[in-house]
């Protein structure tokens, strides 16, 4: 696990290493969807959870869909057709997975009420404003923000009717020839939503085999990571 050092949480990136799930899921695979076997996934969360001290049967998350939909987390909530969630909740975790999109994770920090949110962002929720509505749902008058591993420009090759909008939302910059710059891309989302402190971890899901998942690189027959966060007082 990649920890997140934010005064008030606890967040961690999952990778791949150090779960019970076997093959193309080995081994922290913690998507239950993903082809693997549903309980070892479930253990797999479980490990994850105990690993950041979080409460397993809190634990929430949504059925991603590529929107940029974020929801206010309750416990053990499952199923809502999302791609956020956040919570000021104390010790309630909340989960976004992924396998080459952007785990990303906002924090408030005023402190007036600490509050936390996850974000699943590839490109789709980029552009449908993930995270603008993430920011938005935590409101707040400062904002700090990590982006957690993903497919890098180094590997992310796409065609033009993915290329041409995000020129023009994000810079001509974020295109390398073929390939999209996620990470800048979604730096420069998070700069616009506002938020002035941005950590990127620019860890290439695609290029690091034996640590990540990877949808694209592993043909779609691949697990999940993601982020973990709660608040924790």
């Amino acid at each position: 696990m990649i920890r997140w050092e934010a005064d008030g949480y606890e967040v961690a990136f999952t990778t791949r290493v150090g779960g019970v799930s076997e093959g193309p899921y080995a081994s922290l695979n913690l998507g239950r969807k993903s082809g693997d076997v549903p309980e070892r996934a479930d253990e797999n969360r479980r490990i994850a959870c105990e690993a950041i001290g979080a409460d397993l049967e809190k634990l929430s998350l949504n059925y991603q869909v590529h929107s940029s939909r974020v929801l206010r987390a309750a416990p053990a909530m499952r199923g809502e057709h999302a791609d956020g969630l956040w919570t000021d909740d104390p010790g309630l975790p909340i989960l976004a997975m992924s396998a080459d999109c952007l785990p990303i994770v906002l924090t408030r920090t005023d402190m007036e009420k600490p509050a936390v949110a996850v974000l699943h962002a590839g490109w789709k929720g980029l552009l449908a404003g993930i995270v603008a509505a993430g920011a938005q749902a935590l409101g707040g008058k400062t904002l700090t923000a990590a982006i957690g591993p993903g497919i890098g420009p180094c590997c992310y090759e796409v065609g033009e009717e993915v290329a041409a909008p995000f020129r023009e939302r994000f810079g001509d910059d974020v295109m390398r020839e073929s390939r999209l710059d996620l990470w800048t891309s979604a730096e420069r989302a998070l700069h616009a939503a506002g938020i002035e402190r941005v950590t990127r971890l620019d860890r290439c899901t695609a290029c690091e085999p034996e640590t990540f998942f990877s949808h694209r690189r592993d043909a779609g027959r691949t697990g999940r990571q993601g982020v973990i966060a709660y608040v924790t007082g």
